[in-house]
Parts: structure tokens; C-alpha cells; sequence
């Protein structure tokens, strides 16, 4: 998308200035002045993806200054994930509407299931679904009523979705000058709402939702960010470069907007400079110069035009009972009503009118030959009219009853197609009711919300003109905010309030102007040329076309008169006066073959003519043939020839010419008895005998004649009972048609909601997997065996810590636990203690210990759920192996504390050696005995202690201990830290460790009667 460019010196313009005053209060582009954007955000199937990728691709930090609101097809019986679901992506405030919310800017709102929401002052407001399921199109609701409310500021986005939903709010929020993205087809998952908003030619930006947020956010910076030049304030440059626009729209697209509304213009400009980021009006004029696509764009914004089937009911309404059914009390049954749609638009009002029209008829039970001119100037638009093809969301404006009669639903429902017969009621062709000649003698002419886009001064040329094309008495039908202005005197009102007025049978003077009253508005603008020296006339502005002069001044002079018909005969096209030779059939009004309307005397022969033509496919002549004309014959040449045409069937003109009469019999012939030419008797009888013979044969022929007409008749009469069936068939066959079209749609409907729910039920499953590997990777994680039970005790689930308690495998699920082999030493209560917690429901807890020697907390709850119900057991094993280890560690522990208490307490000295001699423990007996302090002893061997001649015998006594030999208290000698011997009692201990080897020896040592020595 091309960006403009901004001089550093240039501060940016508003185009408002100096082009006009500002649209007035009721105009259609004033909307209420909101300080915010609003973001319309309308989704269906395969929008969470795009939810997620649109609000990932915010740009970080920041607040957008805009309020989104979401609108997704929900399942009305289903709660709705999607808020949550939001909230991962997005650091704004998500909220789930509740009726009458604030709308607050940097906030996303979700629409409830089973609502429709509208925009209204600043709130949301929640209603009930008034369309059956199926039928309901949420996103056109909210889109219309944000358009209508916010106006300019109103931004809508199209994402993924099957159907049509959007569209028409697509429309609205361009009318009223809004802003419209549309996520591009080849991202989404389901391609049939972006594509039907791409259809309508109104969309801004086609985009993937990642990429959207930043071109929003640039172009709300340029749109409503920008500080505008009040519009009192003119600015000349600005209205010069207006007229450049105008030039370069006119030189392309041939129409002329100089004299459309300047706050028309101004805003559809502004617009599409916001779109580029083009902030000066010079800069856009020459990015119109460099892209001529730019102008055709800025064109179909021009052309917006906001409309729908039956807009404005109650305008309709008084249409359709108070004035139309006058309108046909005034016309013979059968003759022609004719119609005028200016500025159709897309189609829809003239299908309304041609519905309207339709059923006056059949109330009536009349039929007249009913012929609706439906125009525009824009050829996109006149194509999609031609086409007749229309959303789905066409049925919030159609009754249910006039949708089935008038429309078929296409085979996927996402469009609805106009049924042939109202089809053919309707021409649609271009046409600019500023420079293009009106059409004539019209009873009703129907221009609605086209003059109030064009100045005071173009409607003055305008109402006069739609004057001159209605015939007296025809009636004029305008929008709801326009009227005949200053023209009163012409026009009589018959409503007011719908704008319905009837042409009065005459004109006053000052509506009777010169030609050049119907000249494009910019005509003055262009030099007219100089005349040529000498008084000569200045040249022809064009090149006369002579050669079409010359031919139709010879066709009115030399052509005969003819019909163009097909092989039946039925007539497809009248030249000339055929009234001598054709007359309207009796019977049914309508009838348009010619062969019944041929008159007495011709009606043989081109059955004839026309089956050998038809046959041989040549040319087939009749001459002198004699039809009977208001009491008298006229003499006729028939020519039946071929006319190819382009589709391979065959058409066949037939010409009448008006042929010479044959000669009378001269007055000498006629009298009897002139010489030479008197009859003899023979002559005259052989000439009654052949008259009689004639008139024998004729007779003959005429009753075979007669004969197989009656046959045919009969033929006729039974084809007619058959065809009659055929359509009865034929209807019930449509109507069951249309209740499967209507259960298709409903199922479509459903089918898209159910694709919502099981997106986010996929999402929602993908969490609960997350967190259930999470849960099992934290049981593991923790060593804690871990088995369920339901009220049968049959196991529903164990952790991979529980199988070396319980020997469990996957194939044991499903089994009561009573049936499996534990390893546990012991205790075989298991089943009976959980049945006891589940009467109880009071927890237990029981150390057990298995066949590997480790210990385990076995615990049993019961299970409980989010709802308080008990749907069985969880028994745990808590490993406490080491816990029991240090229990027993510190008993020992406490053991010692014990003894040595008492051994510190003890009058003896108590010792502890090791194997190899050295001090281990030194009690105070043994310091007092002795004299080493413990610190001193610790350091020392017990040879140390031992006299030089007993130190054998010591050495002796320890291996004894170190065999495990009981050894008897005995009688020694050893030193004390004086070097003296004393004479010492000692009894000896091996000390064993836990595998039962020794590793220590304790001696516990008495002095003996009598001092050291």
C-alpha cells in the first residue's frame, strides 16, 4: 500500500477547510463525535486461530487507544471459552458483556452465547435472538448498529467464517465513512465470510490477522490523530486541489462530482488519505495521478451507497397499501405500468418495488404488463443487481414468507438467488441522472438517498427533470430525508413522512428551462470553440453518424411489417403496423403468439409456412394471400424466412407485404353473347362439374381439418391437465425443497457453531493433557506411589512408584486390588482397610514395610470431587526408610547418651580403644586414676600406659578380644602420667559394629589396695 509523504515545513490540512460548510445535523455523515475508535471484530468458524494470531501481533508496549469488541457464532447452549482463552494472548482488560457495559478504550469484549448485541451511546446492549437458530446473523447486527453510532470512528473486521455474515454491516460501516479489513482468503481456514465482504468492493485492507494490529494502529494514528483545520476556516489552495480530483475522476471514470456535497466529498477524500497515510492533499492528488487504481477506489467510495431490501419499512409499507393499489385502479387490466429506480444501487429497492408490484397483482387477480428501469452509474454495482444473487443476511430484512417465494437459496446457503419471474420484471442498465436523458411517461419514479449527496444547486435541475419523465398522476418516492424543495407547486404530497408525492398536470413557467439545464454540471467549465472567420458556422462538436440516419430513414420508408419469432410461434419482437393482419386472441390477456393472434385468412398459411420453414430451414413464400380485415380482405404476401442466432437455436421473421389485387374480369367478358367470347353449353358444364368437384374436395379437406383440430384440441385440453399435475408436482416438490434448503441452512449454522465449540474444546483439551503430564511427571517426580480405587476396589489408575509396593502393570487396570500380590511384610488388610475408610470416610494410615527392607507411610483418603462426591480411594506410599533409619539412629543415640552419662558419672576410669591401641574415650574416673586430661589420653596408645614387661601380655589379651574369646577380669599393672606403676583391676568388652565384627575394645579399670609404686 503507498504511503505519502509529508514536507517538513507543511503542517498537515484538513480538506474540510475551505470547501463547504460542514453537513448539517440530520445529514447521513454526521455521526456523534466518539473520543475512541470502536473495533468490530466478527468471526466464525476457524476465528479462534485468528483471535490468537490478530492479538499476538499487537505491538508490544503501549496502549492502542481503541476498543475491540468480538463477535463470534457461539453455540447459544454452550458455555463459551473464548474469554479465557483471550486472556493468554493479550495484556488488555478481556471482558464478557453484560448488558449495559461502558465501552472503555484498550479493552477487547466478547459477546455471551445465545444474544445479539447493539452499540448504543457508548454501551452494549444485549438482546434476545429474534431469528431462529440457524437464521442469525449477530456480526450485520452489531456492524449496523456500530455504523449507525459511531460513524467515522466505526472499524469493522471480517475473519475467518463459512456463510455471509458481515457483509451487509460491511456496507453500513462504509456508508457511514468507516474503516473495513477482511482477512485475506488464503489464511484463513474457512474462506466464505472474508470472500463475501471482498465481494461487496468495499474493503480497505485484505490481510493476514497477524499483520493486521499494526496497519490499524497507522491508520488510526493518521485517521484520528491529527489535529484538523476548523472547517469555517477556507482555504482556497485546498478547493483549487478539489477541482484536480474532479478532473482526474471525471477524465477516468467519465462522471462528474463537482457539485456533489462538499461534506461528501471531504469525508470519502479523508478517508482515503487516511488508508495511504497521505497527510496533504497535494500529495494525494499526484498518488491519483501515479495510480489509476487509486482513482477508481476513490470512485467506488463516492458511490457508497447504504442500502438493503426494504429500507425504511414504514415508507414501504405506505407504498404498498395506499399507494399502489391506486396506482392500478387508474390503469386498464392489461395495459403497462412503467418504472423508474434511480440510483438502484446494488439492486435491492428495485427488487422490493418489483416485490411490491408483484403481489398488488396477485391480490388483485390482474395482470398488467409491468416494466421496472433500475439504474445507476456504477457498473460493479449493476452487475451484482443483474445478477441477482444476494447473502444470507438478507433474510433479517425479508419475511420469511417473501424469501421463499421470491428467492431460492444457493446449494451451499451462504447466498440466496432471485427467483426468474421476478427477474424478468426488471432491466438494469447504467445511467447518470445528471447528464443521461431521463426515461418517460413513468408512473412511478423511486430515488432514494441520491439527492441528499448532491448540492442545492443539482437538485434544482434534478426534481424538475424527474417532473418531465412521470406522466400526470405518477408518483414520486425519495428517501426519508429528501423532498421536492422549492418545487411544491409541481408535485402534490401524498405522504409526508414516507416522502411519497404525485406529479401535478402541470408545470409552472419556472420549471420550464433551455436544454442546457441538462448539461453536465461542468460544462460551463470547458472554453466553447471560436467561430470561423468569414461568419461560418463552427464546426459540428461530433461526427454526425450518417450512415444510421440513412439507414433508419429507409427502414421507416421500405421495410414491411414483420414479426420475430420462434418455432412455436411466439413473438419475440413487433415492427411496423401489424394490426391489419394480427388481433388479440380471446381468452387469456397476454397472449403474445402469433399464430392465435393471426387474423382469418393468414392463420393457415403461416402455420404452414412457419412448420416448413422451421423443417427445411429455408425460406418459405405465400403469395396473394387473402386476410380478412374489418368486414373487407386485404391481399398479403407472407415471406417466412430463417434468422440464426448466436446460441445455435434459430429464430424466423415473417413479413407481411401488402401484395396487388387481382385483375377483374373486363365488362366485354362479363356480358353474355359478345362475339367470340360467348360459352357453349359443354364449356359451362364441364366448369360446374369442376367447381362442384372443388367444392367437394374442399369440404372434404375442411372436416379432416376440423377433425384434427378437435383432436388437437383434446390433445390440447389433456397436455394442459398434465402440465397442471406437472406443477402441482412441481410446487410440492419446491416446497419440499425449500424446507430442506431451511433445515441445510440450520444445519450449516449449527454446524459452524459446533466447529467453535470444538476449537476451544480442542484448546481445552490440549490444557488438560498439558496439565495431566505436568500431574504425572510430579508424582514421579516425587517417588510417592500413588493408586486409585473405585467403590469396587478395583484399581483406576497407579503411578510407576506404586508398582514396586504392589506389583501392578497397565493390564492389572480394571482388576480389585484384593487380587494383586503386594510386597509388603506383614500386612495383608489392604482391601478391608479401604472399604473401612470408604464407610467412613476417615482417613487411615499404617507404616508398613516391604521385602526389600524399606519402609513406607501408607495412607488412605478418600476421593472426593470438585462436586463433594466420593467416587472411591486414593492410597498413597510415602517412602520413610530413612526417616525410620535416623529413628532408630537416634535411639542408639540415645542409648549412648545414656551410658555415657553413667560413664562419666562412674568413680572408675572407663576407657575405649581401638585394634590398634588408641585411646577412643577417656572418662574423668580415668583422669583422676591416671592424671592425663581426656585431650591428652586421646592423643595417646595404650602401650603408652603399660609397663615394658607386660606389654606381651597385653598384646595377648587383645588378640583374645579381637578373636571374640571371653576373657575374666583380671589383674594388671599400668603408668600413670607420673611415670608410677599401679596396681589396677580391668575388665575388658569387645565393642561389635552392625555386621558383628569387632572395632573397638572398652576396659573399664580399678586401682587396687596399696600405692603405686
Amino acid at each position: 500500500m503507498a504511503t505519502g509523504k509529508t514536507s517538513k515545513n507543511k503542517r498537515p490540512v484538513s480538506i474540510a477547510a475551505g470547501v463547504g460548510a460542514a453537513a448539517t445535523a440530520d445529514s447521513p455523515e454526521s455521526p456523534p463525535d466518539a473520543a475512541f475508535p470502536v473495533v468490530g471484530i466478527g468471526a466464525s468458524a476457524g476465528g479462534l486461530a485468528a483471535f490468537e494470531a490478530f492479538f499476538s501481533g499487537m505491538p508490544a508496549g503501549g496502549e492502542p487507544g481503541m476498543a475491540f469488541v468480538l463477535v463470534q457464532h457461539l453455540a447459544p447452549d454452550h458455555k463459551s471459552l473464548l474469554t479465557d482463552l483471550i486472556r493468554r494472548y493479550t495484556p488488555m482488560q478481556v471482558f464478557e458483556v453484560d448488558d449495559g457495559m461502558v465501552v472503555q478504550p484498550d479493552c477487547v469484549y466478547i459477546i455471551p452465547p445465545n444474544h445479539d448485541m447493539a452499540f448504543l451511546n457508548g454501551t452494549l446492549q444485549l438482546l434476545e435472538p429474534s431469528s431462529p437458530r440457524g437464521q442469525r446473523l449477530p456480526i450485520d447486527f452489531f456492524f449496523r448498529s456500530l455504523a449507525q453510532d459511531l460513524g467515522q470512528r466505526a472499524i469493522g473486521i471480517v475473519l475467518s467464517g463459512t456463510g455471509s455474515d458481515g457483509s451487509q454491516g460491511v456496507r453500513a460501516i462504509k456508508g457511514s465513512g468507516g474503516m473495513v479489513m477482511v482477512q485475506s482468503p488464503d489464511s484463513t481456514e474457512f474462506d466464505g465470510m472474508p470472500l463475501s465482504a471482498i465481494a461487496t468492493g468495499l474493503v480497505d485492507y485484505q490481510l493476514p490477522p497477524a499483520e493486521m494490529p499494526a496497519r490499524l494502529a497507522a491508520f488510526a494514528k493518521h485517521a484520528f490523530g491529527q489535529t484538523r483545520v476548523p472547517a469555517a476556516v477556507e482555504t482556497p489552495l485546498a478547493e483549487t486541489t478539489l477541482k484536480k480530483i474532479f478532473v482526474l475522476l471525471r477524465s477516468q471514470t467519465g462522471h462528474d462530482f463537482s457539485q456533489y456535497k462538499p461534506s461528501t466529498i471531504n469525508r470519502r477524500v479523508e478517508r482515503r488519505m487516511a488508508v495511504h497515510q497521505i497527510d496533504l492533499l497535494e500529495s494525494y492528488v499526484r498518488f491519483l495521478q501515479q495510480t489509476p487504481a487509486e482513482v477508481e477506489a476513490l470512485f467506488r467510495d463516492l458511490l457508497i451507497g447504504v442500502t438493503n431490501f426494504f429500507r425504511d419499512p414504514d415508507a414501504f409499507k405506505v407504498l404498498e397499501e395506499h399507494v399502489l393499489p391506486k396506482l392500478f385502479a387508474n390503469k386498464p387490466v392489461g395495459s403497462a405500468i412503467r418504472v423508474w429506480c434511480a440510483g438502484c444501487s446494488t439492486g435491492e429497492e428495485a427488487y422490493s418495488i418489483a416485490i411490491l408490484l408483484r403481489e398488488c397483482m396477485e391480490r388483485l387477480k390482474q395482470h398488467y404488463a409491468v416494466q421496472i428501469f433500475a439504474t445507476d452509474i456504477d457498473s460493479r454495482a449493476i452487475a451484482t443487481a443483474r445478477a441477482g444473487i444476494y447473502p444470507a443476511s438478507i433474510a433479517a430484512d425479508i419475511s420469511p414468507e417473501r424469501l421463499a417465494r421470491h428467492f431460492s437459496a444457493d446449494a451451499d446457503g451462504s447466498t440466496y438467488r432471485v427467483h426468474k419471474s421476478l427477474r424478468d420484471m426488471l432491466v438494469f442498465s447504467e445511467h447518470d441522472i445528471i447528464k443521461d436523458p431521463p426515461f418517460s411517461r413513468l408512473d412511478l419514479l423511486t430515488c432514494r438517498n441520491v439527492l441528499i449527496y448532491l448540492n442545492v444547486s443539482l437538485q434544482k435541475k434534478i426534481i424538475p427533470l424527474f417532473h418531465y419523465a412521470l406522466q400526470p398522476g405518477g408518483v414520486l418516492f425519495l428517501g426519508t430525508s429528501e423532498g421536492v424543495g422549492e418545487f411544491s407547486e409541481s408535485f402534490a404530497v401524498l405522504d409526508r413522512k414516507a416522502k411519497i408525492y404525485q406529479r401535478k398536470h402541470f408545470a409552472p413557467t419556472r420549471e420550464r428551462g433551455g436544454v442546457g439545464r441538462l448539461l453536465p454540471p461542468m460544462a460551463a467549465m470547458e472554453p466553447m470553440p471560436a467561430p470561423r472567420a468569414g461568419g461560418q458556422r463552427p464546426a459540428s462538436p461530433a461526427k454526425l453518424p450518417m450512415r444510421e440516419l440513412t439507414e433508419q430513414a429507409l427502414l421507416r420508408q421500405l421495410a414491411p411489417t414483420s414479426a420475430l419469432v420462434n418455432e412455436q410461434g411466439d413473438i419475440y419482437y413487433l415492427y411496423g403496423r401489424t394490426g391489419m393482419f394480427l388481433e388479440p386472441a380471446p381468452g387469456e390477456p397476454g397472449t403474445s403468439n402469433i399464430l392465435k393472434m393471426a387474423r382469418e385468412g393468414l392463420r393457415r398459411e403461416l402455420a404452414k409456412a412457419l412448420k416448413k420453414s422451421a423443417s427445411n430451414r429455408e425460406t418459405v413464400r405465400c403469395p396473394g394471400l387473402r386476410v380478412k380485415t374489418n368486414g373487407h380482405f386485404t391481399f398479403t404476401d407472407l415471406t417466412v424466412c430463417p434468422v440464426p442466432v448466436p446460441t445455435g437455436a434459430c429464430l424466423y421473421l415473417a413479413i407481411l407485404e401488402d401484395a396487388p389485387e387481382p385483375e377483374a374480369p373486363t365488362q366485354a367478358a362479363a356480358q353474355p353473347g359478345t362475339p367470340g367470347t360467348a360459352g357453349t353449353p359443354e364449356t359451362e358444364t364441364d366448369a360446374e362439374i369442376r367447381i362442384s368437384e372443388l367444392l367437394a374436395e374442399l369440404r372434404s379437406k375442411d372436416e379432416a381439418l376440423r377433425s384434427a383440430q378437435e383432436e388437437l384440441d383434446i390433445s390440447t385440453q389433456e397436455l394442459k391437465s398434465s402440465i397442471e399435475e406437472m406443477q402441482s408436482v412441481n410446487e410440492e416438490l419446491q416446497s419440499t425443497n425449500e424446507e430442506m434448503e431451511t433445515s441445510k441452512e440450520e444445519l450449516q449454522s449449527v454446524n459452524e457453531e459446533l466447529n467453535t465449540v470444538n476449537i476451544e474444546l480442542q484448546t481445552k483439551v490440549a490444557d488438560l493433557s498439558r496439565a495431566n503430564n505436568d500431574m504425572n511427571n510430579l508424582l514421579a517426580g516425587t517417588g510417592i506411589g500413588t493408586v486409585f480405587v473405585d467403590h469396587d476396589l478395583r484399581i483406576l489408575r497407579f503411578t510407576p512408584a506404586a508398582s514396586a509396593i504392589i506389583n501392578l502393570i497397565q493390564g492389572d487396570i480394571g482388576r480389585p486390588v484384593s487380587h494383586i500380590v503386594s510386597n509388603m511384610v506383614g500386612y495383608d488388610s489392604l482391601s478391608a482397610d479401604v472399604r473401612e475408610v470408604l464407610d467412613s470416610l476417615t482417613p487411615k494410615a499404617v507404616d508398613v514395610r516391604t521385602t526389600n527392607g524399606k519402609w513406607h507411610t501408607m495412607r488412605i483418603l478418600p476421593y472426593r470431587t470438585l462436586d463433594n462426591v466420593i467416587e472411591g480411594a486414593v492410597i498413597s506410599f510415602i517412602d520413610i526408610t530413612e526417616a525410620v533409619q535416623i529413628r532408630e539412629q537416634l535411639h542408639k543415640a540415645n542409648e549412648h547418651l545414656r551410658l555415657a552419662v553413667v560413664v562419666r558419672d562412674a568413680h572408675d576410669a572407663i576407657t575405649v580403644q581401638d585394634l590398634s591401641g588408641r585411646t577412643l574415650a577417656w572418662n574423668p574416673g580415668a583422669e583422676r586414676m591416671y592424671g592425663w586430661t581426656e585431650a591428652e589420653a586421646l592423643q595417646m596408645n595404650v602401650r603408652q600406659r603399660i609397663p615394658e614387661p607386660l606389654r606381651d601380655k597385653a598384646l595377648a589379651t587383645l588378640r583374645q578380644l579381637s578373636q571374640s574369646e571371653v576373657i575374666e577380669p583380671y589383674l594388671t599393672e599400668r603408668l600413670n602420667k607420673k611415670g608410677s606403676v599401679m596396681s589396677v583391676s580391668i575388665v575388658s568388652t569387645a565393642l561389635l559394629d552392625e555386621s558383628g565384627e569387632i572395632y573397638a575394645i572398652a576396659t573399664t579399670e580399678r586401682t587396687m589396695a596399696g600405692e603405686a609404686r
